[in-house]
């Protein structure tokens, strides 16, 4: 039976937390087994913040090795440098002609930052439209990404259509999505309304997968639960943010229903739950640094990886550029 091909794709722009491994990586390792993967180190997408060029190449084997760390393996997928195909940015620049400002203007991440920044470059706008290149170049058939991305790809379906129309020939694939099993983000540790993010100052909110151990320790005992007295710990979002962020984290990474999560812990003190969530937390992270240590100082195998994955992408990628430009009336000589 012929696989299905999946599509997906992580920015090289430092630090990975624990938010990535449970609604990116985790995916990544269980998809490899089920379908056709092509898994993308996005460095162009990771431009449209300037900040992150001077530490490009270190930040690209960095996630690179912690890709491998979770267990991704380069022989059941193809893992590979987006800037290393060529194509990505010939389909990108085609689809562009067929995608409308206003529907950039409308995308709500670009809204957001909008708002951020004084200055916005043109990377910021037209980002969705290198993603939508990104996912059709390859066939996709599946696309995983959290609740936050569907317009995104509801964009990439439009624009697929609209070009199928317009040709009356259905050159793009119709790409699905599939959403993360677990659709509640991963909160800060010291404010559970707001999202974990690296990029965040207050690196007390965020849980690293390079993190010191110690002080992986020190963050979960500080994070914030709630007052209750004797404690309840149930997942409830509104008014048990804290508990029900640690709860959702410890359910995620041991595949385990926050049903019977809820079970396990009714006799629980606050601090015996945070007892077995660092010891939880620090058996998973300790596994990864092991590999990525082992994996980081051997940059000769990066490279080589890395080289492999663009031969496998970039023959799939230009058979497919190749297909397009001939039904578009573009391969002329």
């Amino acid at each position: 039976m012929i696989k299905k091909n999946v599509f997906s794709a992580i920015q090289p722009t430092g630090n990975l937390t624990i938010g990535h491994y449970i609604g990116v990586l985790s995916n990544w390792f269980k998809m490899q087994y089920k379908y056709n993967c092509f898994f993308c180190i996005a460095d162009l997408h990771s431009l449209t913040n300037l900040n992150y060029i001077k530490d490009l190449k270190n930040n690209i084997f960095d996630i690179l090795s912690i890709i491998l760390s979770i267990g991704i393996d380069p022989q059941k997928c193809t893992i590979f440098l987006q800037s290393s195909v060529s194509e990505h940015m010939k389909l990108y620049w085609f689809l562009n002609c067929y995608t409308y400002i206003g529907e950039l203007n409308r995308m709500i991440q670009f809204k957001e930052k909008k708002k951020m920044y004084k200055k916005i470059n043109c990377g910021l706008m037209n980002y969705p439209v290198l993603m939508c290149s990104d996912i059709l170049l390859y066939k996709s058939d599946y696309v995983p990404i959290g609740y936050d991305q569907i317009q995104h790809l509801e964009l990439t379906k439009n624009i697929a259509k609209r070009i199928n129309n317009f040709y009356s020939f259905d050159i793009f694939n119709l790409p699905k999505y599939i959403l993360h099993k677990n659709k509640f983000k991963i909160m800060s540790l010291l404010d559970p309304f707001k999202k974990m993010s690296k990029s965040d100052l207050n690196i007390n909110n965020i849980i690293f997968l390079l993190d010191n151990i110690n002080s992986i320790k020190e963050k979960i005992n500080n994070a914030v639960t709630d007052s209750d007295n004797p404690p309840r710990i149930f997942f409830d979002l509104k008014n048990k943010p804290g508990i029900s962020n640690l709860l959702n984290i410890v359910s995620s990474i041991k595949n385990i229903s926050i049903k019977e999560l809820q079970k396990k812990f009714i006799n629980f003190t606050y601090k015996d739950f945070k007892k077995f969530i660092i010891n939880e937390i620090i058996f998973l992270i300790k596994n990864i640094q092991n590999k990525y240590f082992f994996f980081r100082k051997r940059e000769f195998l990066l490279k080589k990886i890395l080289l492999n994955g663009y031969f496998k992408a970039k023959k799939y990628a230009k058979k497919n550029i190749n297909d397009i430009y001939n039904y578009t009336n573009l391969n002329i000589i």
